[in-house]
């Protein structure tokens, strides 16, 4: 257990995630979603977590493990095509993670995600938030064209407003 992980927890509230993404933001990022998907049939979200709870914390979950979870609630996993993306940001550890349903993840790879995660955690670390996240829906997008192009118009399946938890 990391004392300095839990402090900086607990101290990073909602009003944070308020601060680096304001309703503006939040806009752009849902509107950036929507124009993504347009050329591809793939299905993003956007979800944004300050920090975890002290029994998350107490059990040592990982941005990683919590990103998969939130994917799970949030049934990114049931699409048509299996080709559901979230990008998920712990605001706390300023760490970002894509979990990819296994219809897109079996053609890019954990690779190619970790590159985009890193770009976008670059960003942040300018405090560029919105852009951060729409570099990332860019990147995904383009590889989801790649892989699931558009065949005219299609069922948004997913809400593409972002997520606040």
């Amino acid at each position: 257990m990391n004392m300095f992980r839990i402090c900086k927890h607990l101290l990073t509230g909602r009003w944070q995630v308020v601060r680096h993404f304001p309703k503006s933001s939040m806009a752009n990022i849902e509107a950036a979603i929507q124009a993504a998907e347009t050329k591809h049939m793939g299905e993003l979200r956007f979800a944004v977590e300050a920090g975890l709870d002290i029994h998350e914390l107490w059990h040592s979950i990982t941005p990683r493990q919590r990103a998969i979870e939130v994917f799970s609630q949030l049934r990114i996993w049931d699409t048509e095509h299996n080709s559901g993306v979230l990008i998920y940001l712990l605001l706390a550890d300023r760490r970002v993670e894509i979990v990819a349903d296994r219809g897109i993840h079996a053609k890019v790879g954990d690779e190619q995600w970790q590159t985009i995660c890193r770009e976008m955690e670059k960003h942040f670390r300018s405090g560029s938030f919105e852009q951060g996240v729409r570099h990332g829906i860019m990147a995904i997008s383009d590889l989801l064209q790649q892989h699931f192009p558009a065949h005219g118009p299609h069922a948004n399946e997913l809400s593409n407003s972002p997520v606040v938890l």
